[in-house]
């Protein structure tokens, strides 16, 4: 426990230096063009850092940062390990103003201590793919050159866009790109309702469970206790299908018929039945210390049998809760039946009676529907495109338009982008540490999986990542306000709306993208739309030999972190 607490402390310092670490990627711009003096500019990116806890629910970018390192290899070292190489290549790059990814430097680190650990323990390298997600370390390593180039793009059609001379032509395009953004949005949130369906009847599960069922089964077709497992393994298979398919009809129409509706469908149906009573069995088990005793088993040896025996006899409590569910006996006989089949620990009584006595599988269901809705950050995405519209027909058709109130215009609405900015920040990089403060709670026991996340870890990290900001990182605010181009409150604008749109829209995938790269992209877009000599490239390839050696360099560092700790412990 007192690792665990050691590592949280961490993870939020870590979070705190992100804050004025990449405090620049929201206020550079701000405040080299002077609409804010510093200290109001810090002020503002820290307020919007910690509006983003309301707006994004999913945490998808927290999910995957918990996911980098397959589960077996997961344990409370490599993430302390992964904590310290990251913390101390962030500081190093802060203290030389390098504009570095704090998102990498988590990732690399967490990969790196987890590989460390691997080779340690087995004595022999193993396959990196086997220890890692590989797809996600693939994805973040992409989007190294993605991100920034979707900041640019999206940075290079705001300013065409709003230089145009025809203002009607101009809100013409404003509203045809916002609806081609909602609709890309509106497909995201309909592709994560599937997958959060997928996994809340456990279908991907069932999935794997019968691959390797039916590989056993081919391997060994005269074993009959094969045959009998595999055609479990497909009937499983083949039930959760079929809700699957019944029910992926009514989550595309989820904005038509609302929660309630589809959450009613299925419980009425009896489509949830056999959900219902598996997961108050894990709920029941978990209850019982059975996470603790599973994390004491994969560190220690001497735990291995006992987490065998609960593993087994745990699996009994289906029994008792089924009938529990159908009200054929009371709380007390379940409890009574459960404490039976494997004793309940004294100290765990009142907590497992309370998770029976509480558990509601329509209210667990519709909570797992709605947090992958986003309606948040499309109304933001549809008011953010009504009310540039407005400013410009004001200054242009309503007012006299002359240099001053156009420059006026464009130092007001560069609030309003900075504030995107800095939710689409807070949003991205908040969430980072959640997965890692997640994957510490999963691999001591505490929770199950990232969805059983408690509520104090969102707060206190958008929390931690508001109160960095506000410390501020003047050294790359001037590399990035003053040494890629010099940027106008119009350029300003641009190239944070297009960060934020990036920020979003990335945020909406689950990809750990770096804020860093976005915002460079962003500003870049804006340069060369001048002309592209108005980019200093080479200040640019600078920063990208130091994006590109972020992962690494924290990957090596965070495996000597690991041996150090083993040589101590």
């Amino acid at each position: 426990m007192t690792l665990l607490i050691a590592i949280i402390i961490l993870a939020l310092v870590f979070d705190y230096i992100n804050g004025f670490h990449d405090a620049a990627n929201s206020i550079a711009t701000v405040v080299s063009t002077k609409v804010l003096t510093p200290f109001q500019a810090v002020v503002w990116a820290a307020f919007f850092n910690f509006v983003a806890y309301w707006i994004f629910q999913d945490h998808a970018v927290a999910n995957t940062i918990s996911k980098t390192v397959n589960k077996e290899f997961i344990t409370l070292p490599v993430i302390l390990s992964g904590l310290i190489a990251a913390i101390f290549w962030n500081l190093l790059t802060w203290w030389y103003g390098i504009p570095s990814s704090s998102s990498h430097t988590l990732i690399g680190g967490f990969a790196g201590a987890a590989i460390a650990h691997a080779f340690i323990d087995s004595g022999e390298l193993i396959a990196w793919n086997k220890i890692v997600e590989s797809q996600t370390i693939i994805k973040t390593v992409l989007f190294i050159f993605f991100a920034p180039m979707i900041g640019m793009i999206i940075s290079i059609f705001i300013t065409i866009v709003t230089v145009a001379r025809n203002i009607w032509m101009r809100c013409a395009i404003i509203c045809a790109a916002t609806f081609l953004t909602v609709v890309i949005f509106d497909t995201f949130e309909e592709g994560k309702m599937k997958e959060g369906l997928k996994k809340f009847i456990k279908l991907d599960k069932y999935e794997t469970d019968y691959a390797k069922a039916s590989s056993a089964f081919q391997a060994s077709p005269s074993d009959s206790s094969l045959i009998i497992k595999e055609r479990e393994a497909s009937k499983k298979l083949g039930d959760a299908q079929v809700i699957f398919n019944t029910l992926v009809p009514r989550v595309i129409l989820y904005d038509e018929i609302g929660t309630d509706s589809i959450v009613n469908y299925a419980y009425h149906n009896g489509l949830l039945k056999d959900i219902e009573v598996s997961r108050l069995k894990d709920a029941t088990r978990n209850a019982n210390n059975y996470l603790i005793l599973e994390s004491l088993a994969a560190e220690n040896p001497e735990f291995k049998d006992r987490f065998d025996v609960a593993k087994t006899e745990t699996e009994k409590y289906k029994s008792p809760l089924k009938l529990y569910l159908k009200q054929e006996i009371s709380l007390d006989s379940t409890l009574a039946a459960i404490n039976a089949i494997y004793p309940i620990d004294p100290k765990s009584w009142e907590k497992v009676k309370s998770k029976i006595e509480k558990f509601d599988i329509k209210k667990d269901f519709k909570k797992d529907i709605e947090k992958s809705e986003n309606y948040a950050i499309v109304w933001g995405i549809i008011l953010t495109a009504v009310f540039f519209m407005l400013a410009y027909i004001y200054v242009e058709k309503i007012k006299t338009p002359n240099a001053h109130s156009v420059a006026s215009m464009f130092k007001k609405l560069q609030l309003f982008s900075s504030a995107a900015f800095s939710i689409g920040h807070g949003g991205n990089d908040a969430q980072k540490v959640m997965g890692i403060i997640g994957a510490a709670l999963i691999a001591s026991g505490q929770i199950q999986d990232f969805g059983q996340l408690p509520g104090w870890v969102p707060i206190s990290c958008y929390l931690a990542i508001g109160i960095g900001t506000m410390s501020g990182g003047w050294k790359i605010v001037k590399t990035m306000g003053t040494k890629i181009t010099k940027v106008t409150p119009l350029e300003g604008v641009a190239a944070e709306t297009a960060g934020a749109f990036t920020l979003f829209f990335t945020g909406q995938m689950g990809i750990p993208v770096s804020t860093t790269h976005t915002i460079t992209g962003s500003i870049i877009g804006v340069g060369a739309t001048k002309r592209l000599s108005a980019v200093r490239w080479g200040v640019t390839s600078s920063l990208l030999v130091a994006w590109l050696l972020t992962i690494p360099v924290s990957a090596v560092l965070a495996g000597l972190v690991y041996w150090i700790t083993t040589l101590i412990h």
